[in-house]
């Protein structure tokens, strides 16, 4: 058996590893690179393995880090199923349809302004491309929903645990047939968290496994624990309240976004907040919304003692406010604070949340609310390093807004976390740290060599291959 790592490895985006086994390929996430745009587009243009060669994909969560290259991956000729959760299949319709309106946009504003005689570009992929992938689809339900395994062929299956991440999201334990010998895989996509708001915590995968492929994003650091979001957060608001502050809010518009409204509206419910206007400025975080409604079998117990039990609906309260077009959207900035936006996109790359925070970047009586991981390159990441200037469509602004940053909220397992995966799985051998920046990816290595001395750790490169 043979991986190739085609993405996220010494970074955080991209996710692709191929499993060449005796006669299947099998793909684990299919994701976008993100951050510089020229360096992310160079990756996006096409994938560096062929397509036609491709058996199945397994699908992790729908992140577009993860998801974001399926419609080009089937447009460059995949004709298998791609595997995951109903959830995920669910949401990741919204996801590819929103990033091909992105593409097409992209491309029709650099074509709109290009030097006289140079070539046009043409999107990634189209709102076509994504209709096709539609139908590849193949879900397929948590182990402990179903107890059976889902069989490839007649040498590899493979069973999802919850990885507690964002809703719908997997790890994969892969099962392979070779030369009579069985061996066995883990591939956590992102790990979530105990204790987060709405989602079950992650499940530890119960078999032994061999072989380990997970993210170490926050290989380095310990999170605050969550239960301190709500007091942070009531009383950032309660002093914006005071000054008539506006706090922005970037946020992805799957899992994060309803997070927040989930705490907003218990601080509220619980007379912890004022009723100040709070702003959903996302189309997408709507519709992915709808989604976490159909599927409120998949929360944890804590949703149903909050929400639940009393008939009530998490993501609905009074002071709450939608937008849908782009003219309300642009009416929130004639508003008076104090307020809340939360808008996509998460890491400040696109999206309405750079309207808002163009209008309001520069008044110091405003809040920018950081609350998710913020690649490098990215607005985001610059904001939160308080670089100045900033560029936000193409203008230069000097940030003058409080810029904060709350970590509780994290989707990701820190190295506590991380270290307590590795511990629960018997028999490992091997663990390949992916979906990491080099300096949290060494500090993980170190304390996995430390504490489990036997264990085989690398820190893949790009494009880099093991044989196992």
């Amino acid at each position: 058996m043979k991986i190739t790592f085609y993405g996220a490895t010494q970074t955080v985006t991209g996710s692709k590893y191929l499993i060449e086994t005796e006669g299947f390929n099998l793909l684990l996430d299919c994701g976008m690179h993100q951050g510089k745009r020229e360096v992310s587009n160079q990756l996006n243009k096409t994938l560096a393995f062929d397509a036609r060669k491709v058996n199945a994909v397994i699908l992790s969560h729908t992140h577009l880090d993860h998801c974001g290259m399926l419609p080009t991956l089937v447009k460059e000729g995949f004709a298998g199923k791609i595997y995951c959760t109903a959830p995920t299949a669910d949401i990741a319709k919204f996801i590819m349809e929103d990033n091909a309106n992105i593409q097409e946009q992209d491309a029709m504003y650099y074509n709109k302004h290009l030097p006289v005689g140079q070539k046009p570009i043409e999107p990634i992929y189209t709102q076509q491309d994504v209709k096709k992938t539609f139908g590849h689809f193949a879900p397929v339900p948590y182990f402990r929903l179903s107890n059976a395994w889902t069989q490839l062929n007649e040498n590899i299956r493979f069973k999802f645990y919850d990885a507690g991440h964002i809703l719908g999201s997997a790890v994969t334990l892969l099962e392979i047939k070779e030369r009579g010998l069985i061996k066995r895989l883990v591939f956590t996509g992102d790990l979530g968290r105990k204790f987060l708001p709405i989602l079950r915590d992650p499940e530890f995968v119960q078999e032994q496994a061999q072989t380990i492929i997970m993210e170490c994003t926050y290989g380095n650091r310990i999170h605050r624990p969550v239960a301190d979001l709500e007091v942070d957060l009531k009383n950032i608001i309660n002093e914006a309240v005071k000054h008539k502050s506006k706090i922005i809010v970037p946020a992805f518009s799957l899992g994060r976004t309803q997070e927040l409204i989930y705490i907003l509206h218990k601080l509220t419910d619980n007379k912890d907040l004022p009723a100040l206007p709070i702003f959903i400025d996302s189309p997408l975080a709507q519709k992915i919304t709808r989604v976490f409604n159909a599927y409120t079998s998949d929360f944890d117990e804590t949703f149903w003692k909050d929400f639940g039990e009393k008939g009530e609906k998490a993501f609905l309260f009074k002071n709450l406010i939608t937008t849908a077009s782009i003219e309300e959207s642009k009416s929130i900035n004639n508003k008076k604070g104090p307020l809340i936006i939360i808008a996509g996109s998460g890491m400040c790359e696109g999206g309405r949340i750079l309207h808002h925070l163009k209008n309001n970047i520069e008044d110091p009586n405003n809040i920018i609310l950081i609350t998710g991981y913020q690649a490098q390159n990215t607005l985001g990441r610059r904001l939160q390093e308080g670089v100045s200037p900033v560029k936000i469509y193409g203008q230069e602004y000097a940030p003058k807004a409080k810029v904060i940053t709350l970590d509780e909220l994290s989707a990701h397992a820190d190295q506590k976390d991380l270290l307590s995966y590795v511990e629960h799985i018997k028999e490992l051998k091997s663990v390949f740290l992916v979906h990491t920046e080099m300096p949290e990816a060494m500090a993980f290595k170190g304390l996995v060599q430390k504490e489990f001395p036997l264990l085989k750790v690398e820190i893949p490169s790009l494009g880099g291959e093991y044989n196992i």
